[in-house]
């Protein structure tokens, strides 16, 4: 006789529900965590989409720095040139004349700008840090010119000059730039001895006159037959 085939015992499979069955419920709690997260997320969304603009914002023009080959360089301007003073300088130097100084200069600088003075000068005359003036006359006396032959003019016109030599009288002489009490007295003494002068050369025969002095002379001396 044929066997039976052994029907399986289904007693002890774990039990699963049909194609109609319900699945077991959700914890409320768990269903109110999911319902309060989506809520969020969409809130989320909803305020991101309401905050955008109509228009993307264009991104900022970036600030523009002058170069600095573009700027205009700045140029220091040049400090303004001293100004000068003229003064002239006579008697015992060596290169008598007009000197130019810039203002503030002192007597001292006059000389050494004629070259300083000679030997036979007499420098303990002259206040040499007094400040030299434009159109000033300094005089460095020579040591046999005596008290009366120094010194420094500030007030002495040219139409004051020349002098004549053959007519002035002692006191006009020493007027004369290193001409003292002495040496004016030699040359009005040399005068009445030897008659007029000739020339100016002719005053190197006075005593007291040399090329440096006859040199700060021809200026302010002259010669009249």
């Amino acid at each position: 006789m044929p066997e039976r085939p052994e029907i399986p015992d289904l007693t002890d499979t774990p039990h699963r529900p049909g194609p109609g069955r319900r699945l077991p419920d959700i914890p409320v709690h768990w269903q109110a965590a999911a319902l309060v997260v989506g809520a969020g997320l969409l809130f989320t969304m909803l305020f991101a989409l309401w905050r955008r603009p109509d228009h993307p914002m264009a991104p900022a023009a970036p600030a523009v720095v002058p170069s600095a080959a573009a700027a205009p360089a700045a140029t220091a301007a040049p400090p303004p040139a001293p100004a000068l003073v003229t003064v002239h300088v006579s008697g015992a130097v060596t290169a008598p004349g007009l000197v130019s100084l810039p203002e503030g200069s002192r007597a001292a600088d006059a000389i050494a700008a004629a070259g300083g003075a000679r030997s036979g000068g007499r420098l303990g005359s002259i206040n040499l840090a007094a400040e030299v003036t434009d159109g000033m006359h300094l005089v460095v006396p020579w040591k046999d010119d005596g008290p009366a032959g120094a010194a420094v003019s500030h007030g002495t016109g040219a139409r004051d000059f020349p002098i004549d030599v053959n007519r002035a009288e002692v006191d006009q002489l020493t007027r004369l730039p290193g001409v003292g009490e002495v040496l004016a007295l030699r040359i009005a003494a040399h005068r009445e001895t030897h008659g007029s002068f000739q020339s100016l050369e002719d005053l190197l025969d006075v005593p007291g006159i040399g090329e440096g002095k006859l040199a700060g002379l021809r200026d302010y001396a002259a010669v009249h037959p």
